[in-house]
């Protein structure tokens, strides 16, 4: 059963990704791929919620592994990556692995510190 709630989490999450990726890049006049940074960022703080407030195995695979796990995209990040390098942006594609690595990292430690806080 477990894999049902996964499959109604990413139903949501995939949608979602696409949707808000390309309303941000809608809105910036970038070749840096804010879209993708932004709900990376985004997916990474919600998990970092979830971990922190230990929620129930059922809501961890709805809302973790499918809601999170298909609105954050590993793939299109290393794809726009190599597409800024190919297309001669050096420092903006390692400005983007540095970013999202931290702003991943920083956002899933703030969620878990803010859901921690509050479960106390």
């Amino acid at each position: 059963m477990n894999w049902v709630l996964v499959v109604v989490g990413a139903t949501v999450g995939a949608p979602l990704r696409y949707l808000m990726d390309r309303e941000i890049q809608l809105r910036h006049d970038s070749v840096f791929p804010w879209g993708t940074f932004a709900v990376n960022a985004s997916g990474s703080f919600v998990l970092g919620l979830l971990a922190g407030a230990s929620i129930a195995s059922g809501s961890y695979e709805l809302l973790g592994t499918g809601l999170c796990g298909a609105l954050t995209t590993y793939s299109t990040f290393s794809y726009e990556t190599l597409r800024l390098a190919e297309r001669g942006w050096l420092l903006l594609a390692l400005a983007n692995v540095a970013g999202s690595v931290l702003v991943g990292l920083g956002a899933v430690i703030l969620g878990a510190d803010l859901a921690g806080g509050l479960a106390r």
